[in-house]
């Protein structure tokens, strides 16, 4: 049986407990999570899209 669960839940869950560990603050948190709004609004959103799409090809692979 095959899990399919989108990349956003997936690094929404690892930010989740990293920040209820004490390993990462909110502010950090936050910050990186608005860097990441405006990352994607750049000419560099294909290129991410297409290199994270390649690496859970490579995932499924293995």
């Amino acid at each position: 049986m095959a899990l399919s669960i989108s990349a956003a839940v997936l690094l929404g869950i690892i930010v989740f407990v990293l920040v209820k560990g004490g390993y990462v603050r909110v502010g950090s948190a936050l910050a990186c999570t608005l860097f990441g709004f405006t990352l994607a609004a750049t000419g560099l959103a294909p290129t991410i899209n297409s290199g994270l799409t390649s690496f859970a090809g490579l995932l499924s692979t293995l």
